[in-house]
């Protein structure tokens, strides 16, 4: 019986597939995908500082996520998969105080038949401080 080897081949072919034997993927992340942010750079301002570059750390950044600063809404210059870069404004950094600073990936939209994604923002905020 030559059939049972080649049945008893192609099923462990199978399972070694289907157990993580591929190879991984470096796509950048979609649309949708939890954003987490790690770390800010800089951390913190003098009030009343002129506008500058906040570069945000983290993971699954898509290349379309916006950052909000406080309660404003701002898009990156700059957006790859572990870091953003964003202009804050000078108006934003005017008074004291710690602002909440979060990136949003946003959804994909469901097309005919459904299976779109929701926007996702990382959580919790993290802090920045304007002394």
């Amino acid at each position: 019986m030559k059939t049972t080897p080649t049945v008893i081949l192609a099923t462990l072919l199978a399972i070694g597939l289907g157990c993580g034997y591929s190879k991984h993927s470096n796509m950048p992340p979609t649309p949708g995908t939890m954003p987490a942010i790690q770390q800010l750079n800089p951390t913190s301002m003098a009030a009343g500082s002129p506008a500058f570059q906040l570069e945000i750390d983290g993971t699954n950044f898509a290349g379309n996520a916006s950052v909000t600063f406080n309660t404003t809404t701002m898009s990156p210059t700059s957006a790859a998969g572990d870091k953003i870069l964003v202009m804050i404004p000078a108006s934003a950094i005017m008074n004291k105080g710690s602002m909440p600073v979060t990136v949003t990936n946003p959804g994909t939209p469901g097309g005919p038949y459904g299976g779109g994604t929701q926007s996702a923002t990382s959580q919790p905020p993290t802090m920045f401080t304007i002394n």
